[in-house]
């Protein structure tokens, strides 16, 4: 695959879709991860003027944001860092959830998400940005994202490129390597990393998309997996016409 080509057609596609959208630039969530690091990096390409990362920490891994702080001043786009630790903790207490043990573990992780996403309308209404998503397509097929929370955005610039595609999308973009080699993770809690979590490798789930192969179980799991999260990939569905 030519990246140069791949990074020109989205970059231009994004200007298009901002256009579209009558809005005036890019607002992107930075996690300190290789695909926001991505987005960013053809954001501000997109618009170099009016492109901003906010970096949302969330009872986070500090080293997340020192990358998330080295992807913005590689990229030289102007980020905010806005700490949502505070209110996470503020909605858990209103929610008579702090340190409850009984609660699933994903119904307060996804918490997390959320609360970003709506930090990131608030700087898309602020600007009158779009706001602009980093999920790739090997995520997306999965559903491995949080409905209404990282999946709660304008558009998907990078939503047709599986994760090894990514990466060198990231290569040819001159990431930082620190951020390209590091263990993908959504940072919901402490250790968490995707293929942990998710149950297998990106190099199995990319095959399985771009190939069709994986061991039976692998292929299973992933099968299920995308049946389960098709409502994510949805509008949510309208009740019976009456006449």
């Amino acid at each position: 695959m030519n990246y140069q080509l791949v990074a020109k057609e989205i970059v231009n596609w994004i200007k298009n879709k901002i256009n579209e959208a009558g809005a005036k630039g890019a607002v992107v969530g930075l996690s300190g991860g290789l695909d926001s690091a991505v987005v960013m990096a053809l954001c501000q390409r997109a618009c170099p003027s009016n492109s901003l990362g906010l970096i949302m920490p969330c009872n986070s891994n500090p080293e997340d944001v020192i990358d998330a702080k080295l992807v913005g001043e590689h990229l030289k786009v102007p980020y905010k860092i806005i700490d949502l630790t505070e209110t996470y903790n503020v909605l858990l207490a209103a929610l008579s959830a702090k340190d409850n043990n009984v609660i699933p573990q994903m119904a307060l992780a996804n918490i997390k998400p959320r609360l970003r996403m709506a930090t990131l309308y608030y700087y898309s209404a602020l600007n009158d940005y779009l706001v602009v998503g980093t999920g790739n397509k090997s995520e997306i097929l999965i559903g491995y994202y949080t409905k209404y929370g990282d999946g709660g955005v304008d558009i998907e610039p990078i939503g047709n490129l599986v994760k090894s595609e990514v990466v060198q999308l990231a290569r040819y973009l001159e990431i930082p390597e620190k951020i390209i080699t590091k263990a993908p993770t959504a940072g919901l809690w402490e250790g968490q990393t995707d293929e942990n979590e998710m149950g297998f490798t990106y190099h199995e789930l990319d095959n399985y998309i771009l190939f069709g192969t994986a061991s039976e179980t692998v292929k299973n799991r992933i099968e299920r997996l995308i049946k389960l999260s098709e409502h994510k990939r949805h509008t949510p569905p309208i009740g019976p016409v009456f006449k």
